[in-house]
Order: C-alpha cells, then sequence, then structure tokens
C-alpha cells in the first residue's frame, strides 16, 4: 500500500476515476504486455485513482489466478503514481481471498462488490461486507449495487463497525436513496457515482454533495471524459449540456441494445482507438457490425467536442 487512508479517501473524492477493461489475446487469454500498457497510458491523464478488475475489467470473469497477476501487474505498472484499487466479493470466503490477494500484491483498497445471485436481507448484507472487511487492512469502498444495496441505516452500521470502510459507490442511481445515506451517514465517508456511464447522473450526483464518478468511457475518449469532468465542476452548463445531449445520450441508446453492453461496448471503443483489448468474455457478447460503425461515429464527434 503506497497512500495513507486519508489521502486514498482525498483521492477517490475529488477527481476523475478511472476502470480500465482487462485486456485478452485472440485466445481471450489475459494479455499482460497489452495490460501493462494501458495502464501506464491511464496514468499519463488527469485521473486520481485506478479501479483495476472493476465491473469495466470483467472481475466476474477473472479467476483467481489471473486476479493476482493482474493486480500485482497494475501495482507495478502505476508505480505510486496513484491509488489502486482492486475488486473483491461474490461470497464472504471468495471476498476475503481477493482482498488478501490485493493486499499482498500492494493494493491500496478495495472495492467490495455485491455477494453472488440470492437476494439479502439488510443485516445479513451488512454482516457479509463486515467480515471481509475485517479480513483486510487495507481501504475498503462498499459498491451499493444489484442485489447487494445497502439503506442508510444498513450504511451507518457498517461504517460503524469498521474503520477501514472509507467509501460507498452509488451503482443503483437512486438520487433520493443516496441522499439519504449521505444525509445520515455525512462525512464518515466519501461517496463516488457508479452506475454504468455515471456521467449521465452527473449533475445530480454534484447537486447532493458526490464530487466525482466511474468514468468508463475515459477507457475510449479520455480527453472528453477529463474535459467533461472540469466544465462540471466549473459550472460550465452549457458545455455539459453539449456533451451530454452529442455524445452521451446517443451513446446510452447504444449501450441499451443489449444487456452488458455497459462493458462491452467500452471494449470495442478500445479496439476501435488502436488500443485493442480483445473481446469480452461470456456471458458478455461484442457489439454487431452496425453497432461498430455507430460508436465509430460517435468517437469522431466526441474528438469534436
Amino acid at each position: 500500500m503506497n497512500f495513507s487512508r486519508n489521502d486514498v479517501s482525498k483521492a477517490i473524492g475529488d477527481g476523475l476515476l478511472s476502470f480500465p477493461v482487462t485486456d485478452f489475446d485472440a485466445q481471450g487469454e489475459f494479455d499482460r504486455d497489452s495490460y501493462r500498457k494501458r495502464l501506464e497510458w491511464f496514468v499519463e491523464h488527469e485521473v486520481s485513482a485506478v479501479f483495476v478488475a472493476g465491473g469495466t475489467g470483467e472481475f466476474f470473469n477473472l479467476t483467481l489466478d489471473e486476479y493476482r497477476e493482474i493486480v500485482t501487474l497494475a501495482v507495478e505498472a502505476v508505480g505510486g503514481k496513484l491509488p489502486v484499487i482492486a475488486s473483491a466479493g461474490l461470497s464472504v470466503a471468495s471476498g476475503k481471498a481477493f482482498a488478501k490477494m490485493a493486499e499482498e500484491a500492494g493494493a491500496d483498497g478495495i472495492l467490495l462488490m455485491p455477494p453472488y445471485l440470492t437476494e439479502c436481507p439488510q443485516d445479513g448484507l451488512v454482516e457479509y461486507a463486515r467480515q471481509i472487511c475485517n479480513s483486510t487492512n487495507i481501504n475498503v469502498i462498499y459498491y451499493n449495487r444489484g442485489n447487494g444495496v445497502l439503506g442508510a441505516e444498513a450504511v451507518q452500521a457498517l461504517a460503524d463497525s469498521c474503520s477501514n470502510l472509507i467509501g460507498l459507490k452509488d451503482g443503483k442511481g437512486d438520487i433520493q436513496a443516496l441522499n439519504k445515506i449521505i444525509k445520515t451517514v455525512g462525512d464518515r465517508l466519501t461517496y463516488i457515482g457508479g452506475v454504468p456511464t455515471a456521467e449521465i447522473y452527473a449533475e445530480a450526483y454534484l447537486s447532493i454533495g458526490v464530487n466525482t464518478y466511474s468514468s468508463a468511457v475515459f477507457n475510449f475518449v479520455p480527453e472528453m471524459a477529463l474535459k467533461f469532468y472540469r466544465e462540471l465542476r466549473n459550472g460550465n452548463s452549457e458545455v455539459v449540456k453539449k456533451i451530454t445531449r452529442e455524445f452521451f445520450i446517443p451513446f446510452i441508446s447504444l449501450r441499451d441494445n443489449k444487456k452488458g453492453y455497459a462493458v462491452s461496448l467500452v471494449k470495442e471503443g478500445v479496439n476501435i482507438i488502436g488500443r485493442p483489448a480483445g473481446n469480452v468474455r461470456a456471458p458478455l457478447t461484442m457489439p454487431s457490425s452496425e453497432e461498430r460503425s455507430k460508436l465509430e461515429r460517435l468517437i469522431g464527434i466526441a474528438k469534436q467536442l
């Protein structure tokens, strides 16, 4: 771990957060050299933290051995320039295993994903997260998404139980519920926007005190993603409106063509710009040739914005 708890909290609370795709070769195996180059390119930009093996990075499709290699390589490639956060979750046992690997690899924290499949009561979710938090010394950010969504009282209980819980990433987009959490728990935690294509919620997030979010499109249009974030924070509503109207709304329409395209389109995007990362793994599927053409046009528009 290269950064203090306070430094990581500051990094994830102010500045654009990047979530790189995971590189696979033509045979669908992890491509170490390509991934290293991607990370080195990422940290050349003005991002504040790097989240590896996340949702955009297909955490749900990685083996434990691949995960260990990815996080180890990420820490080496980033070289202490920015905090490195890796994912963990699925079950208590697997979550502890992922957290241990991340800690041993030198990561600065974990993004705690929801438990696998089953519907969960609030007290059970708190216990799931508590056990994984207490198994590691590194920082934990809870991802409030899917079947792992915590209400305000549960988030407060978890924060009270785990000193290394530093943040909550919103993956639901329920601004009312998130505002209730923020007003209940306060600055004990740092809050991150994390719905797919989070930029479409960015203005609403900012209005309730969520200053940053995860940008998946940064993978293939980094300059535009950074411009959008800067202009949002500077209060330049006309630029924010223009980029939203000309890029993000049509991108979301394309994303909504098929489940999983929040990841698949990003992977296609990096292929289009000449930084290929292979295809997604099943159960995700790659876009059609027609959808690729539409994405190419959007990338062209993004370069003009």
